[in-house]
């Protein structure tokens, strides 16, 4: 221990024992250490907590180690390092490391110096102000949530996820995660609320920065996260950045805000695609565009209206994705956006999609006219969009499209190359892996090797957890069982695939209980 945290120890052992020799409260000593030693040492509310109880790191660790056990949930990665790392505030606690903490030391998030309540919805102590006489009275609504009136309706949708989410981390990714009526409506609910702020509507510019990282972050864990995990960080994220809309903004900050209330929508949209629920993908985009409209981007304006496009492509109107995706490469203009390579590809595959019309030459050759222009406009992209799978366009996500293409086309030659070479780079992505490999069956029942489509079909369908069959993979599954027994309705394999696509689930404690 270096002499300076000696002396904040010190300091904090005093202000501790006569704490203790008045009555006061662990919370009350905490805020006493906090305000005395903040000034010389930087001390942080979470640190003040522990100095409060006259306890080292190792005995946080091992309670919070404790209290996963009782818990029933595998020993946590966290150690002294990343506490002090949280201590100093170079780290913010994730949800599950910081219901333990303020388990821990009783108190509540902001009172750790950390925004927001609980993941578990639920309060640690009976939380209180300190009075004169060293007793407490209960903290009014507007103290515990600032910005929130009691009982709003805010409130209750943001617990309605973190419920969710808890529920998710106490049973790890065996829960198959169906979309109940609660979840739906406290999407729906936050969506809503930001459609009313937008159209009527100070922060720091470093809560901006965070906000904007944590969109970031969102969209890398787009590929590896189950869907309705990420549902629930995108939909508390988009409900704070719609609470600081509410209050117009310096102009540079209220665009940074416009930006991400975009952002955060187009991912709702994308999520719930994933999820199977069109309709709410329609109204999360739609909130996406009066968001981007906002802002003047072009670029982010056709990024939006190109991600809608995959709603009617994905459920049923290929017309409209077609008419969609011309839209957004009318938007993108000349800009070198991610949206120019996207909308290509949309619109391949929605001619894809009509190329069992009577002119199916045309159609093709438009189709792969298409996918030039995609390939083209790619190789103009910036290198940081070209790794991004959420807000940009990756060589990977071309490969698949384009194998996509031509799959649906019948060209299964060229198909089957490309959608190896797409398999090759989907590392970290299970539901474009299974899709891959669905489209890889498909080429196979083209080119009548039915053994073969049922083997790959039942493989890739193996490999996908409980959580990740929705809808968005129900639908081609069930394209490739029908395509089979158009084939064959009594090949031996086929009960094997049926047996995997009908396999009961491990159903998810509802969100709303």
């Amino acid at each position: 221990m270096s002499g300076r945290q000696h002396r904040e120890t010190e300091i904090a052992r005093r202000i501790r024992a006569k704490g203790l020799a008045a009555g006061r409260t662990s919370a009350q000593i905490a805020d006493e250490i906090h305000e005395q030693c903040t000034p010389q040492f930087g001390t942080s509310r979470v640190k003040s907590h522990r100095l409060s109880y006259g306890i080292a790191l190792a005995d946080v660790i091992e309670q919070i180690r404790a209290l996963f056990e009782r818990d029933n949930k595998a020993m946590p990665g966290i150690g002294e390092t990343l506490l002090s790392a949280y201590e100093s505030g170079l780290k913010r606690p994730g949800p599950e490391y910081l219901h333990y903490l303020c388990t821990v030391y009783r108190v509540e998030p902001l009172e750790l110096g950390f925004d927001g309540p609980c993941i578990c919805g639920r309060g640690h102590r009976t939380p209180g102000v300190p009075l004169e006489d060293g007793t407490e009275r209960p903290l009014t609504q507007a103290e515990r949530e600032p910005g929130s009136p009691p009982g709003s309706e805010t409130d209750e949708d943001e617990n309605i996820l973190r419920r969710t989410m808890l529920n998710l981390l106490n049973q790890g990714t065996s829960a198959a995660t169906e979309l109940d009526g609660p979840v739906l409506g406290a999407c729906e609910g936050i969506r809503r609320r930001m459609d009313e702020t937008l159209v009527k509507a100070t922060v720091s510019a470093a809560m901006l920065d965070q906000w904007e990282e944590a969109t970031k972050s969102f969209g890398r864990q787009y590929t590896t996260t189950a869907p309705l995990r990420l549902l629930c960080d995108v939909m508390l994220e988009m409900s704070a950045v719609r609470q600081a809309l509410a209050c117009r903004q310096p102009v540079d900050l209220q665009d940074r805000l416009l930006r991400m209330a975009a952002q955060l929508a187009g991912l709702g949209g994308m999520i719930m695609i994933n999820l199977g629920d069109h309709r709410l993908a329609r109204s999360f985009f739609r909130t996406g565009r009066t968001a981007a409209d906002e802002t003047g981007d072009r670029a982010l304006r056709a990024w939006i209206t190109a991600r809608e496009s995959l709603v009617p492509l994905y459920f049923g109107d290929a017309r409209e994705a077609l008419n969609l995706a011309k839209k957004s490469r009318d938007l993108a203009g000349a800009v070198a956006c991610p949206a120019q390579a996207m909308a290509p590809v949309v619109e391949a595959r929605a001619l894809a999609m009509l190329s069992g019309s009577e002119n199916k030459k045309e159609i093709v050759d438009q189709a792969k006219r298409a996918l030039a222009r995609a390939r083209s406009a790619f190789t103009h992209m910036r290198p940081e969009h070209q790794a991004d799978m959420a807000f940009g366009y990756t060589e990977k996500q071309l490969y698949f499209y384009q194998g996509d293409v031509l799959t649906k086309l019948g060209q299964t030659l060229e198909a089957e190359v490309v959608l190896d070479q797409a398999l090759e780079k989907y590392e970290d992505h299970i539901l474009d892996q299974t899709l891959i490999r669905l489209d890889q069956a498909q080429c196979r029942v083209i080119d009548g090797e039915l053994d073969s489509a049922l083997d790959i079909g039942t493989r890739a369908l193996r490999m996908l957890g409980d959580e990740y069959m929705t809808d968005f993979i129900m639908r081609p599954a069930l394209a490739l069982e029908q395509a089979i027994m158009a084939r064959d309705a009594n090949h031996a394999k086929l009960e094997e695939y049926r047996a995997e696509l009908r396999r009961p689930k491990v159903q998810m404690k509802g969100g709303g209980a």
